[in-house]
């Protein structure tokens, strides 16, 4: 494709009324970005019920008490019993860590899941998400000429932090957006 930009380390943020219910207020870290695919993180929704101890429990590694309060990410509707762990850089696997930009990796490994238990040896920032956002040839093209995602820089402290409830309106406000003036009705000028 002429002119293709990848959009990977970048935010996908949902505008109002997108039709979707999935994705209202999505915060969307982008993962990898093609001419023909895209795959994306939603980084601002809890699962319910859902902690970092309570899922290495169930895969028998090693849970620290200090997990339980530890919340998973729901990273999107795409095999939501598939975990990926993202994470800073300052940690990785040969041969199993992606970088998605400098000082951003994204694993999907029993020892990431170890890894983020130790401060000592892990990586200085992570999180668990289970699922995944997808997007075949050209569908993220149509949605963003469609104007149901506006796009942002990422930054760790929006990333990693769990003031989940902003994550929004903080994503709207670092592009110079105020949430509350959005409306749901998009279109084309």
């Amino acid at each position: 494709m002429i002119g293709f930009q990848s959009l990977a380390g970048r935010l996908l943020v949902a505008m109002p009324g997108i039709g979707d219910s999935r994705f209202e207020h999505a915060v969307i870290l982008v993962c990898a970005h093609g001419p023909d695919h895209a795959m994306g993180l939603r980084i601002d929704r809890p699962a319910s019920g859902v902690t970092l101890k309570s899922v290495l429990n169930r895969l028998d590694v090693a849970a620290p008490d200090r997990t339980a309060s530890t919340p998973v990410l729901v990273g999107g509707p795409v095999e939501r019993e598939r975990g990926f762990v993202l994470h800073t850089d300052d940690w990785t696997v040969e041969d199993s860590s992606s970088p998605i930009v400098e000082g951003l990796s994204l694993t999907a490994t029993r020892e990431a899941l170890g890894a983020m238990t130790d401060p000592l040896i892990g990586p200085r920032r992570s999180v668990l998400l289970l699922g995944y956002a997808g997007w075949g040839d050209g569908q993220l093209e149509e949605e963003l000429a469609d104007n149901v995602w506006l796009t942002a820089d990422a930054d760790m402290d929006l990333l990693f932090d769990t003031d989940f409830d902003t994550k929004w309106a903080r994503a709207l406000a670092g592009i110079g957006v105020d949430a509350a003036r959005l409306s749901s009705q998009s279109g084309r000028a």
